[in-house]
């Protein structure tokens, strides 16, 4: 029965961040097609992450902090030490796909990055590397967040943070 479980919480993590509209890694991404997430189902603790490489980091590669911008805004994700891949390669050593949070934390080590309502939470489970977002006005924290396929944070290893002024 255990086995079922797991088996049905990663096909929904799965299918809760991929979807056939969605554009290949080497696209540029609007907001819309990001998608911020459905998925919400607890992982059991016995699955391990995969393992991450020492020297890997996450970076946002056009974008420094407390930097002026406009609405709507270019967001590349960078990496070193690793690969982006789909959420549907399941999971790998050294592998992931970003997640980018606005206006909120990073998210604790081995938890599934959430959705709701009021937080945006975008997935970008087709290992994109680049979307366009739209900002209201004023100061908003931009955390770049690395998961693995099942959308389990590797916490703030893999997490960069940066504060942008969005002026009209």
């Amino acid at each position: 029965m255990r086995y079922i479980f797991t088996a049905a919480v990663i096909a929904a993590s799965l299918i809760g961040c991929t979807s056939n509209e969605e554009k290949p890694a080497s696209t540029t991404d609007t907001a819309h097609d990001a998608h911020p997430s459905t998925a919400t189902a607890a992982v059991p603790d016995n699955t391990p992450l995969p393992e991450i490489p020492a020297n890997a980091r996450v970076f946002f590669v056009n974008l420094k902090d407390g930097q002026t911008v406009t609405s709507p805004l270019k967001v590349e994700m960078g990496v070193e030490g690793l690969k982006v891949d789909s959420a549907t390669a399941g999971l790998k050593a050294g592998s992931g796909h970003h997640h980018l949070l606005i206006d909120i934390d990073s998210i604790p080590t081995k938890v599934m990055v959430p959705a709701t309502d009021s937080v945006r939470h975008y997935h970008f489970g087709n290992a994109q590397t680049s979307a366009e977002i739209k900002l209201t006005p004023g100061k908003h924290v931009l955390v770049l967040q690395f998961a693995d396929a099942l959308h389990r944070s590797f916490g703030t290893r893999l997490t960069s943070r940066i504060t942008v002024d969005v002026k009209q």
